[in-house]
């Protein structure tokens, strides 16, 4: 790119405050240079490589949040000074760690969860972390101040060794400023120091009665600070101790020098890179902050600006306005009056374009389009110079020489108030050549005018069309829309008669407006009135479509939702009835075995074998339950029973959406019986609803208390039937009974189980003696069933 390439037009569009802007939030202060230097780029690569960084810098902004660069500085000045033999300083060295932290800490922002690579990974994967080199530096220097004791093991010595001579002549010294002897000597009882060496005040008096060597003495002359014979000795070894500190840590910044040194390309590598994230995600964190987007990028020289706003103006009252360039027509002349918006339309083109073109995202909607421009030539504003006696008129003039030299296919110009500064006809005629000259030699060409030939050039010649910013007569204020194909009227009489302006001048001034120029501007307020209702119902139509495809996407989301819930739904029906098929397989197989095992035992055996194999199916099948006959897993989402279920209750199974009836209480992990039609099912309770639309039949011991009804336990039986069963069977019956009862709180049950043989009736007994549950249980007496039943207290 040309070093001349958009430099005019930077302060003229005002991207030097779009960079002075993005500077702001440049968190280094080497990305903040990048930022005041910014320039566009006319190589495409170039433009949408930086626009999808920005872009996926956002995007990982938006997910992960801003990444840190605090405490970043310019490690190539170190390493230059490190390479020419110097030793860096502490506060060098400690700017080393934090870029090495910062390296590190941005190098684990950069990582994905599952490897995707974007537009940033470059960057990312260049940093390179240098752990130990952090680590020791952290460990050797606390502040600019202060090394480390950990450093290394001889500083640590030589400090543990000052340390103790700072005690041994602090304790000799004590000895001098609590003595009553040497009391009356001094003229204070402190200790201090001078010349890095621990001294005492004594009276200038009494200066022979303290032997000692005098290191300084008061402005005054009364005092004497002096260093005791005692304590010479033990201030020598701490000079010593201090100059052998002093050349141990010089050794260790040294060695931190050295490690350095050593990964010099490292580190350079990862501030340039550093540097280069800190200024892309600058430009995201502008791009949130102009609600901006990354417009398609054509090759077409082709400008389509939808709803886009002016970047420098308040996001919250600035007018949109959609523009396009390039496709119908190469040429926009845009008409109205001052103040109404005019220059601000021509400079969010061209700002919008010096944006694009630098990787910064625009404020304008999505289906916005840019190209890639070789230069843009403006020409914008009141540029008189004093210094050259050259007036309004002749400053355009230069500027529009220049422009023309140099405008070619792939440039955009813009030209703000063409031809204005002198004779209107002269002028008028001035300004449809030079736009004639601008065409002709390809470029496109965005102009502001007041001249009405120019509308009347725009209607009659192909590839020009008018715009106007749109003016409300009834508040005499402009609106700043830009209307693309209807020329401006200039409303001065309209404007005039709201100020104030006497009818009758006005009148007269109509009067003087030729018979052409009078139809046509009639013409353009006929097409304004036009415009305006065609707008209102394109405006309607607009917000219809948006809310039909806000409706559809709605209802596509809702179908491919539950397309996927019927797809989950289906493939959980198959791997349960697999489930169920294998556990009945598994279930008969069994069943077989111990079948065949009966068959193949001794005949006196057989009663005893087929206790056991009873014993052991069922056994093993309360033990499988899950497996022969899953619990369903699906919920009711957001649904909570109104009431503990219990048995007789009319209910909904959820999964199934059948109605179905409690059979049985809930156990502990609320997993339930429900009868649905003829089969018997185990589901949990959360898979249940209450069938509201049916009465609830309650039991026939179902009591109320007061305004409270009794639930589950009203509705257990206090007797247990037991007649007709085996003893294996009724001591199941009676396991399951007994667990009832004391769910529900029953102190006492009846077990009935006839007197006959008396067998069923020794089983029952067998088995409560050994059940822990039991209290006590004795036979029924007379009117209670005799021995035909068993009375049972349970604890």
């Amino acid at each position: 790119m040309s070093e001349d390439k958009f430099v005019r037009a930077v302060k003229t569009l005002e991207f030097d405050k779009i960079r002075t802007e993005l500077a702001s939030l440049c968190l280094t202060s080497a990305s903040k240079e990048m930022a005041e230097q910014l320039m566009p780029s006319n190589i495409p690569i170039v433009v949408k490589q930086t626009l999808d960084e920005t872009t996926d810098a956002k995007a990982m902004q938006r997910i992960k949040g801003m990444p840190s660069f605090s405490g970043i500085v310019n490690v190539r000045d170190s390493m230059d000074k490190a390479e020419k033999g110097a030793t860096l300083t502490t506060e060098e060295l400690l700017g080393i760690g934090r870029a090495l932290q910062a390296a590190r800490s941005v190098k684990e922002y950069g990582n994905t969860e599952h490897g995707e690579e974007n537009s940033l990974t470059q960057y990312f994967n260049s940093i390179k972390p240098v752990e130990s080199l952090e680590r020791h530096i952290s460990k050797c220097i606390v502040s600019v101040d202060v090394i480390s004791d950990e450093a290394s093991e001889k500083l640590y010595d030589i400090r543990r060794h000052m340390r103790h001579e700072h005690e041994r002549v602090k304790s000799l010294l004590k000895k001098y400023i609590s003595s009553p002897q040497y009391a009356s000597y001094l003229m204070e009882p402190i200790v201090t120091m001078r010349d890095g060496r621990y001294v005492i005040p004594v009276k200038s008096e009494n200066k022979n009665d303290v032997k000692g060597i005098v290191h300084d003495t008061s402005s005054s002359g009364s005092t004497l600070f002096v260093e005791p014979l005692a304590v010479v000795e033990a201030n020598n070894s701490l000079r010593i101790l201090e100059k052998q500190e002093q050349e141990e840590i010089e050794r260790i910044l040294s060695m931190l020098t050295s490690e350095c040194l050593a990964v010099t390309d490292t580190l350079n590598v990862n501030y340039d890179a550093l540097t280069i994230l800190a200024f892309i995600f600058a430009k995201s964190q502008l791009s949130y902050r102009m609600d901006g987007c990354a417009p398609k990028i054509n090759e077409n020289y082709e400008i389509n600006i939808v709803r886009g706003k002016h970047p420098l103006l308040p996001k919250e009252t600035a007018v949109p306005i959609s523009v396009d360039l390039g496709k119908k027509f190469n040429t926009l002349v845009i008409t109205g009056p001052n103040t109404g918006g005019k220059t601000v339309s021509i400079k969010t083109i061209g700002l919008y374009q010096m944006m694009v073109q630098a990787g910064l995202h625009v404020p304008v909607d999505e289906n916005s389009e840019a190209c890639v421009f070789e230069d843009i030539l403006a020409d914008i504003g009141d540029e008189q110079s004093i210094e050259q006696s050259l007036s309004t008129f002749s400053s355009h003039m230069v500027n529009v020489v220049d422009i023309i030299e140099k405008a070619d296919k792939g440039t955009l110009v813009l030209l703000d108030e063409l031809g204005a500064g002198t004779d209107p006809v002269e002028g008028a005629a001035l300004a449809v050549s030079i736009i004639e000259k601008v065409r002709e030699k390809g470029a496109l060409c965005a102009a502001t005018t007041h001249y009405a030939e120019l509308k009347s050039y725009a209607i009659s010649t192909d590839g020009v069309t008018n715009a106007s910013c749109e003016f409300d007569v009834a508040t005499l204020r402009p609106t700043y829309r830009l209307i693309i194909g209807t020329p401006g009227k200039s409303n001065a009489f309209a404007i005039s008669s709201k100020l104030g302006l006497p009818n009758d001048v006005i009148a007269n001034a109509e009067k003087l407006v030729s018979g052409n120029d009078k139809r046509f501007e009639n013409v353009i307020e006929k097409l304004e009135i036009a415009r305006i209702d065609m707008e209102r119902a394109k405006s309607e139509a607009y917000d219809l479509l948006k809310e039909a495809k806000k409706t559809k996407e709605e209802s596509d989301a809702k179908a491919n939702k539950q397309i996927e819930m019927a797809d989950k739904e289906l493939e959980r029906a198959r791997v349960q009835a697999r489930g169920m098929v294998e556990g009945a397989k598994a279930s008969s197989e069994f069943i077989f075995s111990q079948i065949e095992k009966v068959k193949n035992s001794k005949e006196e055996n057989k009663k005893e074998e087929v206790r056991r194999a009873r014993e052991s199916l069922k056994q093993h099948l309360k033990d499988n339950a899950d497996v022969y006959n899953p619990v369903e897993e699906k919920t009711a989402e957001d649904y909570v029973l109104p009431r503990n279920l219990v048995i007789g209750d009319k209910i909904i199974v959820v999964n199934l959406g059948q109605h179905g009836e409690v059979v049985s209480e809930p156990d502990n992990q609320g997993n339930i019986a429900v009868r649905v039609g003829s089969a018997i099912m185990r589901t949990n309770l959360k898979n249940l609803m209450l069938d509201e639309s049916k009465p609830q039949e309650k039991p026939k011991n179902y009591r109320k208390t007061g305004d409270r009804e009794l639930g589950p336990a009203a509705t257990f039986s206090p007797e247990l039937n037991l007649r007709g069963m085996y003893g294996e069977d009724a001591k199941l019956a009676i396991d399951k009974y007994l667990d009832d009862a004391q769910r529900t709180g029953i102190k006492s049950v009846t077990l009935i189980h006839g007197k006959g043989t008396g067998a069923l009736r020794k089983a029952v007994s067998d088995f409560l003696k050994s059940d822990r549950r039991v209290k006590s249980f004795r036979l029924g007496n007379s009117g209670e069933g005799d021995t035909g039943v068993t009375i049972v207290d349970l604890k």
